[in-house]
């Protein structure tokens, strides 16, 4: 059987004269972490283009739903914060007015790939993105709305900064993790889910703060997020969650839609 082609979104940058490649220039990227995460399960990463960028060269005919039909599923990844505009507020600080055209793109995508019925992924902004765009909201800066949490970033660790996770009984999460209750993952955002979106439920939250760190939707389709960067995990630490599980679920769903042509929802562990 041909590899599985997996969508990524990327990460947008825009004009700069102080960038020192293309300042002029919009740039879109695929961070090589995400590609390589992926490509260990055997499968062919693919970045999709955000068309709303393309200016005079747009094309007028091609559309995302053309994307959607040629790949098996979808991995948002992180990057710049979700724009509070996207959930119907103001930036309370400067810094945190986010990115709305990557929003838009990214919800744009992730609406096409569930109508399709194809597996969708968010990691860390992904995560949120997904949140969002099921009508949700976000805390726009823990430490600020929310100073009894504990530390979810660090600028000067970045990745090598870490918390305990607690992954909630009877979750989808703890059926792949089976016996796992607590593990250690990476963290490395200064956002997190405050209203759930429609539909989600909570997976897992930090440990003993109680951030929410992951999310599954109870519709039709595959549809999860995970706060934490699973690509960013060292495979050889075993004190770290380990990735490749969470990995073989969202591929193995892919997989299932690919094969059968319909949709499959994300299934919590049955009740005795």
């Amino acid at each position: 059987m041909e590899p599985l082609r997996i969508g990524v979104s990327g990460r947008l940058l825009y004009p700069d004269s102080t960038r020192s490649f293309l300042p002029m220039k919009s740039v879109q990227y695929l961070e090589q972490s995400v590609a390589n995460w992926l490509m260990s399960g055997e499968v062919l990463a693919f970045m999709v283009p955000a068309m709303s960028l393309a200016a005079a060269n747009r094309p007028k005919s091609l559309r995302v739903k053309h994307y959607v039909d040629a790949l098996d599923g979808l991995l948002l990844q992180g990057g710049a914060d979700v724009s509070p505009k996207s959930y119907g507020e103001s930036p309370l600080n400067p810094l945190w007015t986010g990115d709305e055209v990557r929003d838009q793109y990214e919800i744009e995508l992730f609406h096409e790939f569930v109508t399709q019925g194809k597996p969708v992924v968010g990691i860390c902004r992904g995560h949120q993105l997904i949140n969002v765009a099921l009508g949700g909201s976000l805390y726009q800066d823990i430490a600020t709305q929310c100073p009894d949490k504990g530390s979810h970033r660090d600028e000067a660790r970045y990745d090598s900064h870490f918390h305990d996770m607690r992954i909630l009984p009877g979750t989808w999460l703890s059926r792949v993790y089976p016996g796992v209750t607590v593990a250690r993952v990476n963290t490395i955002h200064h956002q997190a889910i405050k209203q759930l979106g429609e539909g989600l439920v909570i997976e897992a939250t930090s440990e003993p703060d109680e951030v929410i760190e992951a999310i599954r939707w109870e519709g039709h389709s595959f549809v999860v997020g995970v706060q934490w960067h699973p690509e960013f995990m060292d495979p050889g630490d075993p004190t770290l969650i380990d990735s490749k599980p969470l990995l073989r679920a969202f591929l193995s769903a892919c997989e299932l839609r690919k094969k059968t042509g319909k949709a499959s929802p994300v299934m919590a562990v049955r009740a005795a």
